[in-house]
Protein backbone atom coordinates (compact mmCIF):
# COMPACT_ATOMS: atom_id res chain seq x y z
CA UNK A 1 0.00 0.00 0.00
CA UNK A 2 2.89 2.25 0.94
CA UNK A 3 4.83 1.72 -2.63
CA UNK A 4 1.13 1.97 -4.26
CA UNK A 5 1.10 5.58 -2.45
CA UNK A 6 4.84 6.55 -3.22
CA UNK A 7 4.47 5.34 -7.07
CA UNK A 8 1.25 7.61 -7.14
CA UNK A 9 2.72 10.74 -5.06
CA UNK A 10 6.19 10.60 -7.61
CA UNK A 11 3.64 10.61 -10.45
CA UNK A 12 1.62 13.67 -9.33
CA UNK A 13 4.25 16.08 -8.43
CA UNK A 14 5.51 16.53 -12.00
CA UNK A 15 1.62 16.80 -13.27
CA UNK A 16 1.02 19.39 -10.65
CA UNK A 17 3.74 21.42 -11.78
CA UNK A 18 2.41 21.17 -15.24
CA UNK A 19 -1.07 22.44 -14.13
CA UNK A 20 0.62 24.98 -11.79
CA UNK A 21 2.99 26.15 -14.35
CA UNK A 22 1.78 25.47 -17.97
CA UNK A 23 -2.18 24.69 -18.21
CA UNK A 24 -3.13 27.52 -15.62
CA UNK A 25 -1.01 30.25 -17.05
CA UNK A 26 -2.00 29.45 -20.65
CA UNK A 27 -5.71 29.42 -20.17
CA UNK A 28 -5.33 33.15 -18.69
CA UNK A 29 -3.72 33.80 -22.09
CA UNK A 30 -6.29 31.58 -23.89
CA UNK A 31 -9.26 33.75 -22.12
CA UNK A 32 -6.98 36.88 -22.73
CA UNK A 33 -7.26 35.77 -26.49
CA UNK A 34 -11.04 36.39 -26.91
CA UNK A 35 -10.94 39.92 -24.70
CA UNK A 36 -11.37 43.08 -26.28
CA UNK A 37 -8.84 45.91 -26.39
CA UNK A 38 -9.29 48.48 -24.33
CA UNK A 39 -6.98 51.92 -22.64
CA UNK A 40 -7.27 50.53 -19.01
CA UNK A 41 -5.19 48.54 -16.66
CA UNK A 42 -5.04 45.44 -17.72
CA UNK A 43 -5.68 47.10 -21.07
CA UNK A 44 -8.33 44.37 -22.50
CA UNK A 45 -11.86 44.13 -21.38
CA UNK A 46 -12.39 40.24 -20.51
CA UNK A 47 -15.03 37.92 -22.22
CA UNK A 48 -15.59 35.73 -19.33
CA UNK A 49 -16.02 36.69 -15.71
CA UNK A 50 -16.68 33.53 -13.53
CA UNK A 51 -17.30 35.79 -10.67
CA UNK A 52 -20.47 37.06 -12.62
CA UNK A 53 -22.32 33.26 -12.43
CA UNK A 54 -22.58 30.29 -14.89
CA UNK A 55 -25.07 32.31 -16.65
CA UNK A 56 -23.59 35.19 -17.78
CA UNK A 57 -20.49 32.77 -18.45
CA UNK A 58 -22.95 30.92 -21.12
CA UNK A 59 -23.86 34.39 -22.52
CA UNK A 60 -20.79 35.48 -22.70
CA UNK A 61 -19.72 31.93 -24.77
CA UNK A 62 -22.51 32.40 -26.96
CA UNK A 63 -21.25 35.79 -28.37
CA UNK A 64 -17.80 34.82 -28.41
CA UNK A 65 -15.64 36.40 -31.05
CA UNK A 66 -12.41 35.41 -33.20
CA UNK A 67 -11.36 38.96 -34.18
CA UNK A 68 -8.42 38.46 -32.88
CA UNK A 69 -7.39 35.47 -34.69
CA UNK A 70 -8.75 36.53 -37.49
CA UNK A 71 -6.64 39.79 -37.23
CA UNK A 72 -3.61 37.20 -37.77
CA UNK A 73 -4.58 36.54 -41.18
CA UNK A 74 -5.63 39.66 -42.32
CA UNK A 75 -2.35 41.23 -41.43
CA UNK A 76 0.35 39.87 -43.00
CA UNK A 77 2.76 41.01 -40.31
CA UNK A 78 2.24 38.02 -38.27
CA UNK A 79 2.29 35.23 -41.06
CA UNK A 80 5.61 36.71 -42.27
CA UNK A 81 7.14 36.13 -38.97
CA UNK A 82 5.70 32.64 -37.96
CA UNK A 83 7.20 31.60 -41.72
CA UNK A 84 10.59 33.46 -40.74
CA UNK A 85 10.50 31.75 -37.43
CA UNK A 86 10.22 28.34 -38.84
CA UNK A 87 12.98 29.04 -41.60
CA UNK A 88 15.20 30.63 -39.11
CA UNK A 89 14.73 27.52 -36.54
CA UNK A 90 15.02 24.91 -39.67
CA UNK A 91 18.00 26.29 -40.94
CA UNK A 92 19.91 26.94 -37.55
CA UNK A 93 18.49 23.39 -36.66
CA UNK A 94 20.59 22.03 -39.56
CA UNK A 95 23.86 23.64 -39.16
CA UNK A 96 23.68 22.81 -35.68
CA UNK A 97 23.19 19.64 -36.48
CA UNK A 98 26.18 19.81 -39.09
CA UNK A 99 28.35 21.07 -35.90
CA UNK A 100 27.29 19.14 -33.68
CA UNK A 101 27.44 15.73 -35.10
CA UNK A 102 31.49 15.63 -35.36
CA UNK A 103 31.69 17.05 -31.52
CA UNK A 104 29.67 14.03 -30.50
CA UNK A 105 30.91 11.75 -32.56
CA UNK A 106 34.40 12.69 -31.40
CA UNK A 107 33.25 12.52 -27.64
CA UNK A 108 32.29 9.44 -28.22
CA UNK A 109 35.47 7.99 -30.08
CA UNK A 110 37.75 9.48 -27.91
CA UNK A 111 39.66 7.22 -24.80
CA UNK A 112 37.26 6.43 -22.02
CA UNK A 113 39.22 8.36 -19.17
CA UNK A 114 38.48 11.75 -21.32
CA UNK A 115 35.03 11.60 -21.93
CA UNK A 116 34.10 13.17 -19.05
CA UNK A 117 36.01 16.00 -19.29
CA UNK A 118 34.89 16.44 -23.02
CA UNK A 119 31.17 16.27 -21.61
CA UNK A 120 32.24 18.73 -18.87
CA UNK A 121 33.63 21.17 -21.57
CA UNK A 122 30.21 20.56 -23.69
CA UNK A 123 28.17 21.53 -20.46
CA UNK A 124 30.45 24.30 -19.32
CA UNK A 125 28.40 27.72 -21.36
CA UNK A 126 25.23 27.08 -19.07
CA UNK A 127 27.42 28.28 -15.98
CA UNK A 128 27.33 31.45 -17.38
CA UNK A 129 24.22 33.87 -17.62
CA UNK A 130 22.33 33.26 -21.03
CA UNK A 131 22.01 36.86 -21.78
CA UNK A 132 25.35 37.67 -21.15
CA UNK A 133 26.63 35.25 -23.55
CA UNK A 134 24.50 36.57 -26.36
CA UNK A 135 25.55 39.84 -25.16
CA UNK A 136 29.27 38.63 -25.79
CA UNK A 137 28.37 37.48 -29.53
CA UNK A 138 28.11 41.42 -29.70
CA UNK A 139 31.76 42.56 -29.29
CA UNK A 140 33.03 39.60 -31.84
CA UNK A 141 30.47 40.41 -34.46
CA UNK A 142 30.55 44.20 -34.78
CA UNK A 143 32.75 45.79 -37.33
CA UNK A 144 35.37 46.70 -34.78
CA UNK A 145 34.84 43.24 -33.55
CA UNK A 146 37.08 40.57 -32.25
CA UNK A 147 36.33 38.42 -35.90
CA UNK A 148 37.03 41.48 -38.02
CA UNK A 149 40.29 42.36 -36.08
CA UNK A 150 41.25 38.65 -36.64
CA UNK A 151 39.95 38.38 -40.45
CA UNK A 152 41.88 41.64 -41.19
CA UNK A 153 44.85 40.50 -39.83
CA UNK A 154 45.38 37.01 -41.62
CA UNK A 155 44.87 38.85 -44.57
CA UNK A 156 41.78 37.25 -45.56
CA UNK A 157 39.48 40.96 -45.71
CA UNK A 158 40.42 44.20 -46.62
CA UNK A 159 37.38 46.03 -44.88
CA UNK A 160 35.10 45.05 -41.57
CA UNK A 161 32.22 42.46 -42.69
CA UNK A 162 28.83 43.70 -41.63
CA UNK A 163 27.22 40.83 -39.50
CA UNK A 164 26.04 42.36 -36.67
CA UNK A 165 22.38 42.89 -36.91
CA UNK A 166 21.95 40.43 -39.83
CA UNK A 167 20.16 36.91 -39.97
CA UNK A 168 23.49 35.71 -39.97
CA UNK A 169 24.45 36.79 -36.74
CA UNK A 170 20.72 35.57 -35.42
CA UNK A 171 22.20 31.99 -37.28
CA UNK A 172 25.24 31.77 -35.12
CA UNK A 173 23.71 32.91 -31.56
CA UNK A 174 21.29 30.16 -32.08
CA UNK A 175 23.66 27.41 -33.62
CA UNK A 176 25.88 28.78 -30.62
CA UNK A 177 23.44 29.15 -27.94
CA UNK A 178 21.58 25.57 -28.75
CA UNK A 179 24.44 22.95 -29.50
CA UNK A 180 24.75 21.83 -25.95
CA UNK A 181 21.20 20.71 -26.79
CA UNK A 182 22.11 18.82 -30.05
CA UNK A 183 25.49 17.22 -28.71
CA UNK A 184 24.32 15.71 -25.67
CA UNK A 185 21.73 13.58 -27.33
CA UNK A 186 24.30 12.62 -30.15
CA UNK A 187 26.40 11.44 -27.65
CA UNK A 188 24.22 9.54 -25.68
CA UNK A 189 23.43 7.58 -28.79
CA UNK A 190 27.19 7.31 -30.41
CA UNK A 191 28.58 6.38 -27.05
CA UNK A 192 26.33 3.07 -27.26
CA UNK A 193 27.10 1.99 -30.50
CA UNK A 194 28.95 -1.30 -30.63
CA UNK A 195 31.95 -0.94 -32.50
CA UNK A 196 32.02 -4.76 -33.53
CA UNK A 197 29.07 -4.06 -36.20
CA UNK A 198 31.66 -1.27 -38.22
CA UNK A 199 34.20 -3.96 -38.00
CA UNK A 200 31.38 -6.54 -39.22
CA UNK A 201 30.48 -4.12 -42.21
CA UNK A 202 34.05 -3.44 -43.13
CA UNK A 203 35.01 -7.16 -43.08
CA UNK A 204 31.91 -7.19 -45.57
CA UNK A 205 33.57 -4.56 -47.79
CA UNK A 206 32.02 -1.43 -46.64
CA UNK A 207 34.50 1.37 -46.89
CA UNK A 208 34.82 3.22 -43.92
CA UNK A 209 33.09 6.47 -44.93
CA UNK A 210 30.29 3.82 -46.52
CA UNK A 211 30.00 2.07 -42.69
CA UNK A 212 29.36 5.05 -41.53
CA UNK A 213 26.37 5.84 -43.44
CA UNK A 214 25.23 2.46 -43.29
CA UNK A 215 25.85 1.52 -39.91
CA UNK A 216 26.43 4.53 -37.62
CA UNK A 217 24.33 7.09 -38.64
CA UNK A 218 21.05 4.93 -38.97
CA UNK A 219 22.11 3.46 -35.34
CA UNK A 220 21.70 7.08 -33.68
CA UNK A 221 18.96 8.27 -35.80
CA UNK A 222 17.39 8.70 -32.56
CA UNK A 223 19.55 11.57 -30.98
CA UNK A 224 19.45 13.16 -34.48
CA UNK A 225 15.67 13.31 -33.84
CA UNK A 226 16.08 14.36 -30.50
CA UNK A 227 18.66 16.94 -30.64
CA UNK A 228 16.64 18.25 -33.93
CA UNK A 229 13.62 18.74 -31.81
CA UNK A 230 15.41 20.14 -28.82
CA UNK A 231 17.03 22.99 -30.65
CA UNK A 232 14.11 23.59 -33.22
CA UNK A 233 10.87 23.94 -30.64
CA UNK A 234 12.66 26.50 -28.53
CA UNK A 235 14.44 28.25 -31.41
CA UNK A 236 11.50 29.15 -33.09
CA UNK A 237 9.56 31.75 -30.17
CA UNK A 238 13.54 33.06 -29.37
CA UNK A 239 12.98 36.31 -28.76
CA UNK A 240 16.40 37.32 -26.89
CA UNK A 241 19.07 36.03 -29.96
CA UNK A 242 16.69 37.93 -32.61
CA UNK A 243 16.52 41.14 -30.88
CA UNK A 244 19.96 41.71 -29.67
CA UNK A 245 21.73 40.35 -32.49
CA UNK A 246 19.36 40.70 -35.46
CA UNK A 247 18.90 43.81 -37.30
CA UNK A 248 15.18 45.55 -38.44
CA UNK A 249 14.52 43.35 -40.90
CA UNK A 250 15.18 40.10 -38.75
CA UNK A 251 11.72 38.99 -38.36
CA UNK A 252 10.90 36.37 -35.69
CA UNK A 253 7.52 35.68 -33.79
CA UNK A 254 8.91 36.00 -30.63
CA UNK A 255 10.10 39.80 -31.25
CA UNK A 256 6.46 40.32 -32.53
CA UNK A 257 5.26 38.90 -29.92
CA UNK A 258 6.93 41.45 -27.16
CA UNK A 259 6.23 44.21 -29.41
CA UNK A 260 2.48 43.47 -28.91
CA UNK A 261 2.53 43.20 -25.25
CA UNK A 262 5.04 45.36 -24.11
CA UNK A 263 4.62 48.45 -27.08
CA UNK A 264 1.19 48.05 -28.71
CA UNK A 265 0.29 47.23 -25.58
CA UNK A 266 -2.45 44.94 -27.39
CA UNK A 267 -2.75 41.65 -25.24
CA UNK A 268 -5.36 39.90 -26.67
CA UNK A 269 -3.86 40.31 -30.24
CA UNK A 270 -0.68 39.30 -28.36
CA UNK A 271 -2.42 36.14 -27.04
CA UNK A 272 -3.63 35.20 -29.44
CA UNK A 273 0.18 35.06 -31.35
CA UNK A 274 1.03 33.18 -28.21
CA UNK A 275 -1.90 31.02 -28.91
CA UNK A 276 -0.91 30.06 -32.19
CA UNK A 277 2.78 29.68 -31.38
CA UNK A 278 2.05 27.29 -29.13
CA UNK A 279 -0.05 25.22 -31.40
CA UNK A 280 2.70 25.20 -33.89
CA UNK A 281 5.37 24.20 -31.81
CA UNK A 282 2.83 21.16 -30.68
CA UNK A 283 3.09 19.09 -33.72
CA UNK A 284 6.98 18.53 -33.13
CA UNK A 285 6.31 17.89 -29.71
CA UNK A 286 3.48 15.39 -30.79
CA UNK A 287 6.11 14.18 -32.64
CA UNK A 288 8.99 13.69 -30.66
CA UNK A 289 6.87 11.86 -27.98
CA UNK A 290 5.66 9.41 -30.56
CA UNK A 291 9.35 8.57 -31.47
CA UNK A 292 10.36 8.46 -28.22
CA UNK A 293 7.48 6.22 -27.17
CA UNK A 294 8.19 4.01 -30.55
CA UNK A 295 11.88 3.78 -29.16
CA UNK A 296 10.61 2.88 -25.82
CA UNK A 297 8.69 -0.31 -27.14
CA UNK A 298 11.28 -1.41 -29.52
CA UNK A 299 13.92 -1.42 -26.37
CA UNK A 300 11.40 -2.94 -23.89
CA UNK A 301 10.61 -5.70 -26.79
Amino acid sequence: MEGRLGRILLILVPYLWLLVFFLVPFVIVFKISFSETAIAMPPYLPVFDLSEGWEAFKAAFARLSFDNYAWLTEDDLYIRSYLSSLWIASVSTIITLMVGYPIAYGMARAPTAWRPTLLMLVILPFWTSFLIRVYAWIGILKKEGLLNLALISLGVIDEPLTILNTNTAVYIGIVYSYLPFMVLPLYSALEKLDGSLLEAAQDLGCTPIKAFWVVTVPLSLPGIVAGCFLVFIPAVGEFVIPDLLGGSETLMIGKTLWVEFFSNRDWPVSSAVAVLLLLVLIVPIVLFQMHQQRQQEREAG
